[in-house]
C-alpha cells in the first residue's frame, strides 16, 4: 500500500471518528437534559475518572496509553461545555500552577476566569460568575494554604473534587538547537528551585528575574538566545519548546488543588470529607472531638488548627476523614460532633484523587 493509499485510509478513519464524536455530543446533550430534570450536577469528576480508567485498561497499546487521558479529557471538556455554559475561576497568573491545574481538570473547551486569590475564586463561584473554581489547598513542602482555608470557612462553597499537580519546572525556549543560551527568565522562586541544573548546564547564562511565569515566557518568546523556567502550559501558550524537563532540585514537590462548587459530589465509595469545627473551652475538648471519629472506625488523614476570627487566640480545627457524609458512619460522627462542638461546617465530601 502506497503513501497516498495510507493517507486516504487515515482520512476515512478521521471521518469515522468525527461521526462518532458528533454522536457522543448528541448523547451528552441528552444526559444534560436528564441531569437538569433530576437536579443533578453537570460536572461529575468520578464519572470522568472511571471513563478514562476503563478506556486505558481496554486499550491494546498501539495508541500510547498515557495519551488516552489527555485525549478524552478534551472530549469530555467539549461535551461539558455543550451541557451548560461552563466558566471556571482559578488563581492566576496565566500559565502558572493554578491555571495548569484548572486546564488539567476541565480541559480546553470551558471558559476560564483568572482571579488573584483563593477568596476571589470562592466569591466568583458564590456569585455565579463561575460554575466552578480551582484553588490550591496544600503543598507537599509547606502544608496548607491559609488563604484557601479562610475562604472555605467564610464562603458558601463546597469542595467537589481534588487534583494533585506535580510542581515540575521545565526549561522553555525558541532558541535554535545547539545555540548557547545567554539569558534565562523566571520568577525568583522558580530560578532558585532550578539553580543546580542551571549552574551545571547553563552556567554562562544570565538569570533574569520575572514578575510572573507569563512574563518570563513572553521574554523568552522574544529572545532568540533566551529561555524561561516554568510549567509545560507556558510552552503551549507562548509557542516555546520544552528543551529540558523536570529541572528542579526537588522531584517530590506537588500541590493539591480542589474544585469548588455550589453542591456536594455524589458518593463514590472512595471519598473523603473535609470539615472544620470549633471547641468549647473545657479540658479534653479536642480529645473528645477526635474520639467521635475513632468510635465509628473512621480514619483521619489530616488535622490542622487555624486561628479563629471570633476572638484572639481562639482556634478552629480542619479535619479530613475517610468516607462520604451521606454514609451512615460519617453521618453519625458528624451528628455527635455537632452536639459536642459550638460550630461545625462540612466543607465537602468528594472523590479522592
Amino acid at each position: 500500500m502506497g503513501l497516498e493509499d495510507l493517507r486516504r485510509r487515515i482520512d476515512g478513519i478521521d471521518d469515522a471518528i468525527l461521526d462518532l464524536l458528533e454522536e457522543r455530543a448528541e448523547v451528552a446533550a441528552a444526559v444534560a437534559l436528564e441531569k437538569r430534570a433530576t437536579q443533578k450536577a453537570t460536572y461529575d469528576p468520578e464519572r470522568e475518572r472511571r471513563v478514562i480508567e476503563r478506556l486505558t485498561a481496554r486499550a491494546a497499546g498501539k495508541f500510547p496509553k498515557e495519551a488516552i487521558g489527555s485525549v478524552y479529557r478534551q472530549v469530555m471538556s467539549a461535551c461539558l461545555a455543550l451541557q451548560e455554559p461552563t466558566r471556571v475561576a482559578y488563581v492566576g497568573p496565566e500559565g502558572a500552577a493554578g491555571h495548569e491545574a484548572a486546564r488539567g481538570i476541565f480541559g480546553l473547551s470551558v471558559r476560564y476566569l483568572e482571579v488573584r486569590a483563593p477568596g476571589g475564586v470562592a466569591d466568583a463561584v458564590t456569585r455565579g460568575d463561575a460554575s466552578y473554581g480551582v484553588v490550591p489547598l496544600e503543598t507537599a513542602s509547606e502544608g496548607a494554604v491559609p488563604q484557601t482555608l479562610d475562604a472555605l470557612i467564610e464562603r458558601d462553597v463546597l469542595i467537589r473534587a481534588e487534583h494533585v499537580l506535580p510542581a515540575n519546572q521545565h526549561l522553555l525556549s525558541r532558541a535554535a538547537a545547539g545555540v548557547p543560551l545567554e539569558r534565562i527568565h523566571g520568577p525568583a522562586a522558580a530560578l532558585a528551585a532550578c539553580r543546580v541544573f542551571l549552574a551545571a548546564h547553563h552556567g554562562g547564562a544570565e538569570l533574569r528575574e520575572a514578575s510572573s511565569p507569563a512574563e518570563a515566557a513572553r521574554e523568552a518568546a522574544a529572545d532568540p538566545r533566551g529561555a524561561a523556567v516554568g510549567g509545560r502550559l507556558l510552552a503551549e501558550l507562548y509557542e516555546l519548546r520544552v528543551i529540558a524537563e523536570r529541572i528542579q532540585e526537588r522531584t517530590d514537590e506537588a500541590t493539591r488543588f480542589v474544585v469548588l462548587g455550589r453542591e456536594d459530589a455524589p458518593a463514590t465509595g472512595r471519598d473523603r470529607t473535609t470539615l472544620v469545627f470549633s471547641l468549647k473551652d473545657t479540658p479534653g475538648a479536642l480529645s473528645r472531638a477526635l474520639d467521635t471519629f475513632s468510635r465509628e472506625s473512621l480514619s483521619l488523614s489530616r488535622i490542622e488548627s487555624r486561628p479563629g476570627k471570633s476572638r484572639p487566640f481562639d482556634y478552629v480545627f480542619f479535619v479530613e476523614v475517610g468516607g462520604h457524609r451521606s454514609e451512615a458512619t460519617v453521618a453519625r460522627a458528624l451528628a455527635t460532633l455537632s452536639a459536642e462542638c459550638p460550630w461545625v461546617k462540612v466543607l465537602g465530601s468528594y472523590p479522592r484523587a
